[in-house]
């Protein structure tokens, strides 16, 4: 009997998953463990120590470290060694996403610009693009940020007003980003420009590589509900980048936008998981300090997000199997980051649920940390809207993946 017609092949070649790792990919994970455990202090590892810090002082110290970590070879781990990387396979990156996690490392401060920026610049980018920016990027020298939602946009990326008017090899811009994240930090920005006179929708776009320290570009902090500003706002008034600085062919934005969203999306949720699974069992912890553990609902909700996770393992090694066999998983990165985002707001309304009506005080057990908890509670609420918000991955999936009718 012939398998059944899965989206991805027949279901025999679905379910044919490599939950292993080769000799070679094991002994870097022996190395990485031991420069990580010999360069993170014991007490950057304890609840609060990130927190206690100002914003200033967590950031530089995060950047400086970072950047020796990239200087010992752990940087880059798939990309080739031309770019500064360490020509790794895929499995060797899955490793280093999930030791990170494991041994607690501080979060990277240059995320945008390592996941996404880099990986299309090696793509699509001119010779003089790659060899200008991807080295200082791995170095922490230059930290990027990213530049596509708009006030009155929403969504709907193909809405954005900024406009880029052509000023002899210049474009003169002006218009206004939000939710930028580390726009506070950064020394440059890719955002998405209108360069076409008259043009709407996905046509006339193009992504521009701006430098945020130029007159005419000015960032503002936006307080979030957890009293962080990992966000800001950016304005541009007549702010200057050379034609040069644009990424792929100008008014193709569009299409340089999506292949930058592939990587965003269709990551192996590997590290996801990790994490996911260590916040998991804190949730449980809770749950045992507050007696909540033996309420058959609760029970019940933790065992649903449970399957959850693990659901998320096995299409994380799937995803993982499809990339070291050569295959472009196009469209089907939106159910990778549909899959995990969901998952993780799941996660964090159990632990709203193990709460109960203790959920809005800061130290509901006593001796208990749970502040970090309840931080990453809040942040969940975004998950499903960034990068790609849960209704335009399904419908992505449904059209492009399962072929359903619009």
């Amino acid at each position: 009997m012939p398998g059944w017609q899965h989206p991805f092949g027949t279901c025999k070649e679905a379910v044919r998953v490599d939950l292993s790792y080769t000799a070679e990919e094991e002994r870097f994970r022996d190395e990485l463990r031991q420069w990580l455990s010999a360069h993170i202090p014991e007490d950057w590892t304890k609840p609060g120590f990130w927190e206690a810090m100002s914003p200033e002082a967590n950031f530089e110290m995060r950047r400086d470290w970072e950047r020796d970590k990239a200087l010992a070879g752990f940087a880059g781990i798939q990309w080739p060694t031309e770019y500064g990387g360490r020509g790794g396979t895929p499995g060797m990156k899955a490793i280093y996403d999930q030791e990170m996690v494991l041994a607690r490392a501080p979060q990277t401060v240059n995320g945008l610009g390592l996941t996404f920026l880099a990986p299309t610049l090696m793509a699509i980018g001119s010779d003089a693009q790659r060899k200008e920016i991807i080295g200082p990027m791995l170095r922490n020298e230059v930290i990027w940020c990213q530049g596509f939602s708009e006030p009155g946009a929403g969504s709907d990326l193909a809405a954005l007003t900024t406009r880029g008017v052509r000023d002899g090899d210049d474009f003169v811009v002006n218009g206004q980003k939000v939710w930028t994240t580390n726009a506070m930090h950064g020394d440059k920005i890719f955002t998405m420009v209108r360069t076409e006179p008259g043009s709407e929708k996905h046509r006339g776009i193009s992504m521009l590589l701006i430098d945020m320290h130029q007159p005419g570009v000015e960032a503002r902090p936006l307080k979030q509900m957890s009293g962080a500003s990992e966000f800001g706002e950016v304005f541009f008034t007549d702010a200057r980048v050379a034609s040069a600085d644009c990424l792929g062919e100008i008014g193709d934005g569009w299409r340089t936008a999506m292949l930058l969203l592939s990587f965003e999306r269709g990551a192996s949720g590997v590290a996801q998981y990790t994490e996911f699974r260590r916040q998991y069992d804190e949730i449980v912890t809770v749950a045992r300090a507050l007696g909540r553990d033996q309420d058959p609902v609760i029970r019940n909700k933790l065992a649903r997000v449970l399957t959850e996770l693990e659901c998320l393992r096995y299409h994380a090694m799937y995803v993982l199997t499809q990339v070291e066999q050569g295959r472009d998983l196009g469209f089907e990165a939106s159910m990778t980051k549909l899959q995990w985002s969901e998952t993780f707001q799941d996660l964090w309304e159990v632990f709203d649920d193990v709460l109960g009506p203790d959920a809005t005080l800061t130290e509901p057990v006593p001796g208990l940390d749970v502040a970090a908890l309840h931080a990453q509670a809040m942040w969940s609420r975004s998950v499903t809207i960034w990068g790609g918000s849960s209704q335009v991955q399904r419908n992505i999936t449904a059209e492009r993946v399962l072929g359903l009718p619009r």
